[in-house]
């Protein structure tokens, strides 16, 4: 937003302003000074960062898939449909937002562990084990990242133009008919805006991942994970992957500023 002309800012609030892109800034500064620029290609070549990227991207892209199946639907009930008890679901779905992941990834196991509510079933009747897998790895994003896409959808589906939906009810077409070639094209952005966020939310998931799926290399350990375990041991290698996390999430930024930051 630009200033008035003769509109004078307050020191009082300029300097604090200051103070804190200062703060937010110089993190980034140091991160870009120390990378190993010189070996950067040769380091983004070695074998264990390949396998962190790869299974980041995999894992990522599955965990925003799943978001959407569960997520879209979900935010158009709270949108479109009137139940009791419907601001209780809007709260429960948005408290893997503010919820430590680590907490996040320890209730996962109460649920889909081998003694959990439903992981004892699961490996009892189809044999199948979650925790400690990659496939853990993609639930465990997914439960942290899924608010993301439900509140961007469920704000675009607020925000439509209704009178396209009754116009198709008006001409004979189906609740499912409306919501796949009306409603869905109408809140497309909404949608892509809301996997986008999903996305690199689930990319640079840690907490939750490393308690449900653990820390182990070329199968549940992610980019994030990597970071973690390169600190103690390579430095450098922690920079570039952590270069890797930035690049992503400007781009990200710079992908949905239009949308979400404004265009000044």
């Amino acid at each position: 937003m630009s200033r008035r002309p003769g509109q004078r800012v307050p020191l009082a609030l300029l300097l604090p302003a200051g103070l804190g892109l200062l703060f937010l800034v110089l993190p980034l500064v140091g991160l870009l000074a120390r990378a190993p620029w010189t070996s950067l290609p040769r380091r983004l070549a070695e074998p264990g960062v390949r396998t962190a990227l790869r299974l980041s991207l995999e894992t990522a892209t599955a965990a925003t898939v799943l978001c959407v199946l569960l997520g879209v639907p979900l935010a158009w009930l709270l949108a479109r449909v009137e139940f009791p008890g419907r601001r209780l679901v809007r709260a429960l779905v948005t408290v893997p937002l503010v919820l430590p992941p680590v907490v996040g990834g320890v209730a996962l196991l109460l649920v889909f562990g081998r003694r959990g509510l439903l992981g004892s079933w699961l490996d009892a009747t189809f044999g199948i084990t979650l925790p400690f897998t990659t496939a853990g790895v993609v639930l465990a994003e997914a439960f942290v990242a899924m608010p993301f896409l439900v509140i961007a959808v469920e704000g675009a589906l607020r925000g439509a133009d209704r009178r396209y939906e009754e116009a198709a009810a008006t001409l004979g077409a189906g609740r499912w008919t409306t919501f796949t070639r009306v409603t869905l094209p109408l809140v497309a952005p909404g949608v892509a805006a809301g996997a986008v966020l999903c996305w690199a939310r689930a990319l640079g998931e840690f907490g939750a991942t490393i308690t449900f799926a653990g820390n182990y290399p070329g199968r549940t350990q992610t980019m994030p994970l990597a970071v973690y375990l390169a600190l103690e041991t390579d430095l450098q290698a922690a920079i570039v992957l952590s270069l890797i996390l930035l690049t992503v999430s400007v781009a990200i930024l710079a992908g949905l500023r239009d949308r979400w930051l404004g265009t000044t």
